[in-house]
């Protein structure tokens, strides 16, 4: 039966996608999150339905969707850029077995985000489109905020119908999303048009912002409590009572506190006491040990490098006898750990090359954003204000990523990648506005699409 929803769901999508080109990108949207060929039993499982997605959706957007308003962004040839250079690192890489592995979804992931901004053109398809990333993700948050609330959960156990621990389904990964989605969750409930503000929508959005803090508690990555406390900072920026919603916030987490389960708390304190946490030697180790093997190898590995490293690190374990505790400092051996940071990740696999192009394309999309938002943010309503609001919300859930991204390998993750191409196409059809705005002010006309 289960089969069959997942199914009727994906046939209704390609059936409409075939009238509304758009919504063939959606359904890439929707598969490439939840991956239900992955929670099914027959049919989908043995259809490469995501790459049936993405070819119906450009070849249809080529052939039937009105390009007028269509516009190449620098950040989309930063990209472009990127996606070349994985994949002459690919072909020289120390692991090409592995690494070819890695460049299969790699690839896609970016040369969507380089599409994705190329259909963008009306407020209709922005909302559409962040409706279906957050309703996407929520489908894996509201399963993993219910399991928490019932008592399941713990690191790497925590069960989100899909065993495979790979995309949202990998515990930091979807820690780290889930917080950084709740900005344009915010957005929605307040000025989204397909769903107005009213109070279902507004009680629907809040439980959802409530699954998506309880994600980190499930899984317990310690990743998404440093993600919440980012986003809690950020909030501070759009706040205008910020003592009363400093208090507010205090309280709250003296409130919550004695009410998270014991293992988590431990885990917690970990993030102070890392010398005798294990996998925080183990991290720190990785890192030492790719950024000297960047120094000989400046070009990077290829995908996958890090299976070559072999690390040593030292942990403090301490024993309780009675009143007395006794400290040791044991030396510990690991080999090919993963790199569990973004920055990390891009440095050993791409280099210096490709860890600089990854970083401009975020760095150029938090300082777009600001530019657009302090642009739009004092408009009325109904004067495009909305794009100075989604401009802060595509921001702050950027930020969040990259600060969840210093802790979790997580630098090509196609759904963040697909907020970048979010902000490409907000960046190009905020520079349209303006450019049609001053036409008009200059007697010039143009036509406003809608659909």
């Amino acid at each position: 039966m289960r089969d069959m929803a997942f199914i009727g769901f994906l046939v209704a999508l390609f059936g409409i996608g075939l009238r509304r080109p758009f919504v063939l990108v959606l359904a890439y949207v929707y598969i490439d999150i939840v991956v239900p060929q992955r929670l099914t039993y027959v049919l989908l499982n043995s259809l490469p339905v995501s790459m049936i997605a993405v070819v119906a959706a450009v070849m249809v957007w080529a052939i039937a969707d009105d390009k007028r308003d269509t516009r190449f962004a620098p950040r989309q040839l930063l990209m472009l850029l990127l996606l070349i250079y994985c994949g002459i690192s690919t072909s020289t890489a120390d692991f090409p077995v592995e690494a070819a592995e890695k460049w299969e979804w790699v690839w896609k992931a970016l040369a969507f985000a380089i599409f994705l901004p190329l259909t963008l053109r009306t407020r209709l398809r922005f909302e559409t489109l962040g409706l279906f990333m957050v309703l996407s993700a929520a489908s894996i948050i509201i399963v993993g905020g219910i399991k928490t609330l019932a008592g399941g959960g713990g690191y790497g156990t925590l069960n989100l119908m899909n065993s495979s621990n790979t995309g949202l389904y990998e515990s930091s990964t979807i820690a780290t999303v889930a917080i950084a989605i709740i900005p344009l969750i915010f957005f929605l409930m307040k000025n989204g048009t397909i769903f107005p503000p009213e109070w279902r929508v507004k009680l629907f959005g809040s439980a959802l912002i409530f699954a998506a803090l309880l994600i980190p508690v499930g899984t317990q990555a310690r990743t998404g409590l440093i993600c919440i406390a980012v986003l809690a900072l950020l909030l501070l920026r759009f706040t205008k009572r910020r003592f009363l919603y400093i208090g507010l916030a205090a309280a709250a987490a003296l409130i919550v506190t004695p009410m998270l389960p014991d293992s988590f708390t431990a885990r917690m304190k970990t993030i102070q006491g890392y010398k005798s946490d294990a996998s925080a030697g183990t991290r720190l180790a990785v890192w030492a040990w790719t950024w000297d093997y960047a120094k000989e190898h400046p070009l990077g590995g290829g995908f996958q490098a890090y299976l070559q490293n072999n690390v040593r690190y030292e942990v403090e374990r301490t024993t309780q006898q009675g009143a007395n505790s006794d400290t040791a400092i044991n030396l510990e051996i690991d080999k090919a750990r993963a790199y569990h940071s973004a920055y990390f990740e891009m440095l050993g696999e791409q280099g210096f090359p490709g860890l600089f192009l990854w970083l401009a394309i975020h760095i150029i999309g938090i300082v777009n954003m600001e530019l657009v938002y302090r642009k739009y943010r004092h408009r009325e309503p109904d004067d495009d204000q909305w794009i100075g609001l989604l401009a802060g919300a595509l921001q702050q859930g950027q930020i969040i990523y990259l600060v969840g991204a210093v802790f979790a390998g997580i630098a090509f993750q196609p759904f963040m990648f697909m907020l970048v191409g979010m902000q490409i196409g907000l960046g190009t059809y905020a520079s349209r506005r303006s450019y049609e705005a001053k036409r008009l002010g200059s007697g010039g006309t143009f036509e406003l699409q809608q659909a």
